[in-house]
């Protein structure tokens, strides 16, 4: 994506979740960043990226219960060793706060601030039910249980 468009999305770009999964395969400088809270990662499950010889950074954007803002958020992805001239591709459930997380770091310098569409489980089928229409897991990319 040109730098003009990253400046009118406000971040670099949505990214699916299949594409991700490549570009972490192939660009080892590329950094999964899983936004959600302590309590997504524990009751509804992560990205695997063993297969890849790789780790999941987990940031949460919002603390839980209250969901306010994270103020250690750039601390944190700092002590993840994550450069702001990094490709950090973002993912929360559904790729609200993700989306918001990528605007942030864009606005503050990083090169690179992508948000993963669909986010972890995307968005909800007819019964109301995420992770079978879209996103990270309907997509069949690895995940466990946290």
């Amino acid at each position: 994506m040109s730098s003009s468009a990253a400046l009118s999305l406000g971040y670099a770009g949505e990214i699916a979740p299949a594409d991700a999964w490549r570009r972490l395969e192939q660009d080892r400088r590329a950094h999964l960043v899983d936004v959600r809270t302590q309590a997504e990662w524990a009751f509804v499950g992560l990205p695997d990226l063993s297969s890849l010889g790789r780790r999941l950074v987990q940031v949460s954007w919002q603390l839980f219960p209250d969901m306010r803002p994270n103020e250690d958020f750039l601390a944190q992805l700092a002590a993840a060793g994550i450069d702001p001239a990094d490709p950090v591709l973002l993912l929360c459930r559904s790729g609200a706060r993700s989306r918001a997380a990528a605007e942030y770091l864009t606005e503050i310098g990083y090169a690179e601030a992508w948000n993963v569409t669909d986010g972890f489980e995307g968005s909800p089928d007819r019964q109301g039910h995420r992770g079978l229409v879209s996103g990270w897991k309907a997509g069949g990319l690895p995940w466990r249980q946290g």
